[in-house]
């Protein structure tokens, strides 16, 4: 079996118009959204095998600070170039190259692909995913190249205004 946590990045700011898109940081709300969400995660007593996130700035910062929370080493994070800007296809094909020795994976990006990533692959169909909610999915294969909607179960969703 194969788990996937998949994390809408917490919530950016906008203050600051000489920074490129990939450079936006978080805001406060969003640097007090992703502890939370890692301690909800924690609570569950869940710890990914991998962490895998999105290289813009929002996305590092919100992974690090999950990770902290679920006592996920942050220097083993990996950045993945492929999560930002990309499409359904492009958030699959990232899914589907995770290290086999990975029995869980936690991957943080962006909407609108994040949301729409969970709806390809859950038999669950969700909304426009708020900051920092994250979706996990159980998935009755050996191998990340199998995961598909046909052998998905929805397990949880979560989000900063039900873990607060």
């Amino acid at each position: 079996m194969k788990t996937l946590y998949l994390l809408r990045h917490a919530k950016s700011s906008w203050s600051f118009d000489e920074l490129s898109d990939q450079e936006r940081p978080l805001n406060d709300r969003g640097r007090d959204d992703a502890p939370l969400m890692g301690q909800a995660l924690a609570k569950r007593r869940i710890c990914p095998d991998v962490v895998v996130s999105s290289p813009a700035v929002r996305a590092m910062s919100t992974a690090v600070l999950v990770a902290r929370e679920m006592r996920y080493p942050h220097e083993k994070i990996v950045v993945e170039p492929g999560i930002y800007g990309a499409e359904v296809d492009d958030l699959l094909a990232v899914i589907r190259s995770l290290p086999e020795s990975a029995g869980s994976a936690l991957l943080v990006g962006h909407n609108p692909t994040i949301t729409e990533t969970a709806n390809a692959l859950s038999p669950t169909s969700f909304n426009e995913m708020p900051t920092a909610a994250v979706v996990c999915l159980h998935f009755a294969c050996d191998q990340w190249e199998q995961v598909s909607k046909a052998n998905a179960e929805f397990y949880f969703y979560d989000h900063p205004k039900n873990a607060g």
